[in-house]
């Protein structure tokens, strides 16, 4: 018989049986000597190692854990443990093949545990290994993003939290822009004053070097730090030169990217329309928030835009029937409104939006960009509540004329809905957390799509394939638009590319010939062409949101295939990660973004294995039933631990 077995399980913020902060280097036997994490960006396009080593301090062998956070938008493509010279890889499969492997080492009592999980802007990444006596591991993680520019600049995000101070600890960002580097900040929690002499950086026209070297003495000493070492952000922001309009295009390999981003043009005069959720479940902080938010994006209105207000709960009530121009009168009286916005009754999204639709519908202005923003923190409880008939519903009214945003505010909200509702209409759709700057992250919004600067943008390229998005219903000042695909037989001499699209006062055209005047040069892992599939499977992704029946499974399969092909962890896929000889794997899932605790993956194999009666696999230990367990604590809704990420589950068996 088996004593003493430890049967331990991640959870992506499922349950919490028991809350604890990792041991100091002081009281625990493992020590983490080196911790490096190295960042390459090339194209907007970043790939990022993180590599751990950790010596095992006692004359017995134990556990030691790799836990690291990634940002929310990356793929996990690689990841292996080297223990002894041996090196063990993590392999991505089918997210369907996973859950079998998973589900069969849990109905055994094995360790078999999922690895990630969502964080607000931040995934983690969790695992362990058994390390003999007195010998070494090496974690090493690689992840891939494409940059997104927002407000005039790409921020590359590196969270380090290696729980300890470390003597050989480094961070080193490499950034290669061949159009030039415009500027270049560093900022974040480590980049304090305390932290200041650490940093260094190199800067070239078109080249830049980040290294963040800090002494041991400084991990503890710095804003946040403590016994525990660093416990922050380091934030590369920059933006590139912009020499033309028609942007930069590059080719490598048969594969092109083209960033546009033009800035040389007038901005165009909107029309937008917010519908704002007043049912009672804003109750509080949310509908002060709101009414915050509101206020100062009025007062951002230019006064050639023209706008409407909407509140509603079982009621719409909008706060003119048209759409007004944003001129000092209309706009004191919109705020006069919006200080009055209370929160009762129901929740009738269907009837709001429809409303909103029918304001931009009934007042269409020659010259100008419509918007319609939603914001609400939960399900249809009035109306029509049916999820896929208001999807259906809003889908005809607006009938691509405009985009539909969706703000979901709180962790409550059906975000997978909302999603699927904007993405269907052009839009995004984007989470709202409940916290102290819920107001600047509405704010922070509206200035994404505050400024149009072209609508009914269409990116043609003749002699290419495979194409990602083309077709874009308006652009915003300080965005960026990225189109990859493939040069049909890598025919460069006949491949054109051109962009149409409307501005303030006419149609434009730009175009270019050739990609680059000095193209990259080949190499077997183009950076390209991964950017390529990186972007491809993001857009199939929300493709396979706003799809159905055979539709959705042909898009779906695509984008597996995709997956598979260059090791992309996302939600349909999983990383298994194997173990040395007598331990159990574990499987990395990537979560979506709307998925709530009780949709997470654990819960579903959990739900598997441990419904009824289950044996554990271990000779001589008794049956347990459900997920129950002497010790575990479950929280509900309401509770203050509820929505918490990075929770672990231990069960003791003896």
């Amino acid at each position: 018989m088996l004593e003493g077995v430890v049967v331990r399980v991640s959870l992506i913020g499922l349950l919490l049986a028991c809350v604890t902060t990792a041991p100091t280097n002081k009281n625990r036997d493992w020590d983490i000597y080196s911790f490096h994490i190295n960042s390459t960006v090339t194209s907007r396009y970043a790939t990022t190692i993180i590599t751990s080593r950790v010596a095992n301090r006692i004359d017995a062998s134990q556990e030691i854990e790799f836990h690291v956070k990634i940002p929310k938008n990356a793929f996990i493509s690689k990841f292996r443990m080297t223990i002894e010279g041996q090196t063990y890889d993590g392999v991505v499969k089918e997210k369907e093949e996973a859950q079998q492997q998973y589900t069969q080492a849990v109905s055994h009592g094995q360790s078999a545990g999922i690895v990630s999980s969502v964080g607000r802007t931040l995934e983690e990444f969790k695992t362990s290994v058994n390390v003999a006596a007195l010998s070494k591991v090496t974690f090493e993680l690689t992840y891939e993003e494409l940059l997104k520019r927002r407000l005039g600049k790409y921020e590359l995000l590196i969270h380090a939290r290696p729980m300890q101070p470390i003597v050989d600890f480094k961070i080193d960002v490499h950034i290669s822009e061949q159009p030039g580097i415009n500027f270049l900040e560093i900022k974040g929690g480590l980049s304090s004053k305390q932290l200041a002499n650490a940093i260094t950086k190199t800067q070239t026209p078109t080249e830049a070097w980040v290294n963040f070297y800090p002494s041991k003495e400084q991990q503890t000493q710095c804003d946040g730090c403590g016994d525990q070492g660093l416990n922050g952000d380091l934030v590369i922001v920059y933006d590139v030169q912009r020499k033309n309009s028609i942007g930069e295009l590059k080719e490598s390999e048969g594969y092109f990217v083209h960033h546009f981003a033009p800035s040389d043009l007038s901005r165009i005069p909107k029309n937008v329309v917010f519908i704002i959720d007043r049912s009672g479940s804003m109750s509080g902080r949310k509908i002060e928030q709101t009414r915050e938010a509101l206020l100062k994006i009025l007062g951002d209105l230019a006064e050639d835009d023209h706008f409407g207000l909407i509140t509603f709960d079982s009621f719409v009530s909008p706060w003119k029937n048209e759409l007004l121009q944003a001129n000092q009168r209309n706009l004191e009286a919109a705020k006069s409104f919006a200080q009055e916005i209370r929160d009762r009754g129901a929740t009738d999204i269907n009837a709001a939006v429809l409303k909103g639709t029918d304001m931009l519908n009934r007042h269409p202005r020659e010259g100008t960009a419509s918007i319609l923003i939603l914001l609400t923190d939960g399900d249809p409880t009035s109306g029509v509540t049916n999820l896929e008939l208001i999807q259906k519903n809003v889908k005809e009214a607006i009938d691509s004329k405009f985009p539909l945003y969706c703000l979901g505010f709180g962790m409550d909200v059906n975000f997978e809905f909302l999603e699927k509702m904007a993405l269907e209409n052009n839009g995004v759709g984007r989470r709202i957390y409940v916290d102290s700057d819920a107001a600047l992250q509405l704010q922070g919004f509206y200035e994404e799509v505050a400024t149009p600067l072209l609508t009914d943008v269409q990116m043609v390229y003749l002699g290419g394939a495979n194409l990602t998005q083309t077709n874009f219903s308006q652009y915003y000042n300080g965005s960026e638009i990225v189109v990859a695909g493939q040069i049909t037989d890598n025919n460069i001499a006949e491949f054109t590319a051109e962009v149409i699209a409307i501005s303030k006062s006419n149609k434009v055209k730009y175009s270019k010939a050739t990609p680059s005047e000095d193209p990259i040069k080949a190499s077997s892992d183009s950076n390209i062409q991964r950017l390529w599939a990186y972007l491809t499977v993001k857009q199939l992704l929300d493709k396979e949101v706003k799809s159905s029946g055979d539709e959705k499974d042909k898009v779906k399969k695509e984008a597996l295939d995709l997956c598979l092909k260059y090791g992309f962890v996302t939600p349909l896929t999983s990383m298994v990660v194997t173990k040395p000889q007598g331990e159990d794997s574990q499987v990395a899932h990537k979560p979506k973004e709307g998925e709530t605790p009780r949709e997470s993956m654990l819960d579903t194999h959990a739900s598997r294995a441990h419904a009824s009666r289950v044996n554990t696999g271990i000779p001589g230990l008794p049956y347990y039933h459900g997920m129950a367990h002497p010790g575990m604590t479950y929280h509900s809704r309401g509770s203050p631990f509820y929505g918490r990420k990075n929770y672990r589950l231990y069960f003791y068996i003896t």
